[in-house]
């Protein structure tokens, strides 16, 4: 595949500039083995489960930061497996359909893992040229290209990826992991590592282990609303252009297709042009209060005729920590993306011919668990501008907690690091946590967790 999209620094996220520069902090020593383990199997559950792999380092989930830290390993030499529950890598960046990747604004922020991945994209036709310095997203890129060039990235490293492999459990002795149980296709295995990486964006691996963690907002319990991604095909978008930016007077967007969104949030202090158009969907009973509260879009490069809708977001009584209550929201998203997508049919120019191409394989869960590991971040970190001697990533986007805060954004120029102590736990010895659950409060991970250039 071939297509252009911008140049400035791409994909930088919190975990993905975390895991660049943490893996020179891996511990050396080798894990002791479990009591009841054999060279090929181990006693879990009362049952003999087979050894699938033996490894220096175990990576859980393949999202952006799971990708970073499992290639940043191979290529330092590490034995390495990337476990991944999906058959696709890059977490809601793919199989999310999460397109855009935000500006960072913080200076030399690149991670050897960043370099290397521009190198990729290069080599893949992808021209990441800047389209215009006012927009506060990077780049527009493609799930299709990502998918590929990760799975490549990791080849090219040596790591070994599990796809379509479930975490169950941790096996541990003393303050050290030995084992994790899987689910694979061929029944229940464990992995024996050396180190273990945690970028399940759940904390679910720390979890089991042991590792004290909270989820939601401190004051409410509430986690940060879900969205629920879908792909529209067939769209015109020069002619959305035309009617929203040009006929409208819509100055959201500073760009021109093929790097343009439009967007819609109500009850905010600012009044977006498009909010009468959704208000019209609710009077005329076509969608509803929920339905119409956000609504966010953004053209997908190299995929013409193709729009990714960022929304709906899911009211908060659907929870991204409570199984019951995501699948529950996984049904009331569906229903929302009905009624969202026909609408846009039957009333934005530019859609009269578009049709429903691909929702999400994946809510976007914007926050659920998170650690509390030797340092914990807080929301002073980020006003104060917080330097750390073990620093492994900077970043000044500022807080984003969807319901709950938007702070101001830092001075150009200034920014704040996150610190190694952020991502290892006092409980276990030999484990690290990447990615959006690292340990740090609600409202300091609503800046972290977004994703980056």
């Amino acid at each position: 595949m071939r297509f252009k999209i911008s140049r400035r620094n791409f994909l930088k996220m919190a975990g993905i500039a975390t895991t660049g520069l943490m893996m020179a902090q891996l511990p050396n020593n080798q894990a002791a083995s479990a009591a009841e383990s054999s060279d090929t199997k181990i006693k879990y559950g009362g049952h003999d489960i087979p050894l699938l792999y033996e490894a220096e380092v175990c990576v859980l989930g393949g999202g952006p930061s799971g990708v970073a830290a499992a290639v940043s390993a191979g290529k330092r030499g590490a034995k390495t497996v990337l476990v991944e529950k999906g058959i696709t890598l890059g977490g809601l960046q793919t199989m999310g359909n999460v397109i855009p990747c935000m500006t960072t604004w913080a200076p030399d922020s690149d991670t050897a893992f960043v370099r290397e991945l521009k190198q990729q994209l290069e080599n893949h036709g992808i021209d990441y040229n800047d389209h215009h310095e006012g927009s506060e997203v990077g780049i527009w890129t493609n799930p299709e290209a990502l998918s590929l060039i990760y799975d490549e990235m990791c080849q090219e490293a040596h790591t070994e990826v599990l796809y379509n492999t479930v975490f169950v459990d941790a096996i541990k002795k003393n303050n050290t992991i030995t084992h994790c149980i899987v689910q694979t296709i061929a029944g229940l295995r464990a992995i024996k590592a050396n180190t273990f990486i945690d970028c399940s964006g759940d904390a679910i691996l720390a979890r089991s282990a042991g590792v004290p963690s909270e989820h939601g907002f401190e004051k409410t319990g509430n986690n940060q609303p879900m969205s629920f991604r879908f792909e529209m095909g067939g769209v015109d978008l020069d002619k959305v252009y035309q009617h929203v930016t040009v006929e409208l007077g819509d100055d959201f967007c500073p760009t021109k297709p093929p790097h343009y969104e439009f967007a819609e949030a109500r009850h905010r202090t600012r009044q977006y042009v498009l909010e009468k158009f959704m208000v019209d969907g609710i009077k005329s009973g076509e969608l509803t209060e929920e339905d119409a509260e956000y609504m966010q879009a953004f053209a997908i490069v190299g995929k013409p005729g193709h729009i990714s809708m960022n929304c709906p977001e899911l009211p908060l009584q659907f929870s991204a920590s409570d199984p019951l209550s995501y699948s529950r929201g996984v049904m009331a998203g569906r229903q929302m993306i009905n009624r969202i997508s026909q609408y846009f049919i039957r009333h934005m120019p530019g859609f009269e011919k578009a049709y429903l191409a691909k929702e999400a394989s994946m809510l976007g869960a914007r926050e659920s668990w998170r650690i509390r590991g030797k340092y914990y971040m807080v929301e002073d970190d980020y006003h104060n501008q917080s330097r750390f001697s073990d620093a492994v990533a900077r970043t000044a986007w500022f807080i984003d907690a969807h319901g709950e805060k938007v702070s101001e954004k830092l001075p150009k120029g200034a920014y704040y690091e996150i610190p190694y102590r952020a991502l290892i736990t006092n409980e276990i010895s030999n484990l690290i946590v990447a990615g959006r659950c690292i340990s740090a409060s609600f409202i300091l991970q609503a800046s972290m967790r977004i994703q980056l250039v």
